[in-house]
């Protein structure tokens, strides 16, 4: 991925378009370019990787942005896991206080981490559930996407209860299934209790309050 970067960076592109995704989202980016079956987007000063098979069109925007510095002769640097989480809450228009809550969590922004029972990257993905999203896990902007994009789901399949799609991103949405809301697991009452608490303290300091449990 460092290379098709490089070569994204001397490439023209397209400014001021939408990425439609098949699941009905759309990503604002000032332009693109494939290489085999990913597609980077260039976005917010950085780029994102999105799988190709994830995205069903390419809309212009109306109005054209102004063009964007061409970039310094050199490798580009990357885009640091911070920037990439926000960037991936910002492609699935989730808040990215929630999203880096979440990644704060599960990895504390560690690219390379690997969980006992084997997830992988920054949001901790599972490569069963990185399969389900047509992402590599070990590539940390499809695994800050599909994270983000994943808890955009739960979300949706809990009504927006953001305590029970919490609970599904740590246990699994079969355990919330069953108790119907979150599971009497020590381990995920926890994760939920500290993952709600940050970002209720995020939201605070924006002078934002949030309701986080629906109920539950």
């Amino acid at each position: 991925m460092r290379i098709a970067i490089f070569l994204f960076a001397c490439l023209p592109l397209v400014a001021g378009e939408y990425a439609v995704l098949t699941n009905g989202f759309r990503i604002h980016a000032d332009g693109h370019q494939q290489f085999g079956e990913v597609v980077l987007l260039q976005a917010n000063g950085g780029t994102i990787s999105v799988p190709a098979a994830q995205i069903a069109s390419f809309e212009p925007e109306e109005k054209v942005p102004q063009p964007v510095a061409p970039p310094t002769v050199g490798q580009p640097a990357e885009p640091d896991a911070r920037k990439l989480v926000s960037m991936a809450a910002d492609a699935v228009s989730l808040p990215r206080e929630l999203v880096h809550s979440v990644a704060r969590a599960e990895s504390a922004y560690r690219e390379n981490a690997v969980s006992a029972k084997g997830a992988l990257g920054l949001m901790q993905l599972m490569p069963g559930t990185a399969s389900l999203l047509n992402s590599d896990p070990k590539d940390p902007s499809q695994n800050a996407w599909a994270g983000a994009l994943y808890l955009r789901q739960l979300l949706e399949r809990y009504n927006g209860s953001v305590s029970r799609a919490v609970a599904a991103y740590n246990a699994g949405p079969g355990a919330v299934d069953r108790y119907h809301g979150v599971p009497p697991y020590h381990e995920t009452r926890e994760y939920v209790r500290r993952v709600l608490a940050d970002y209720e303290r995020a939201m605070r300091a924006k002078g934002r309050n949030v309701s986080t449990s629906a109920g539950d």
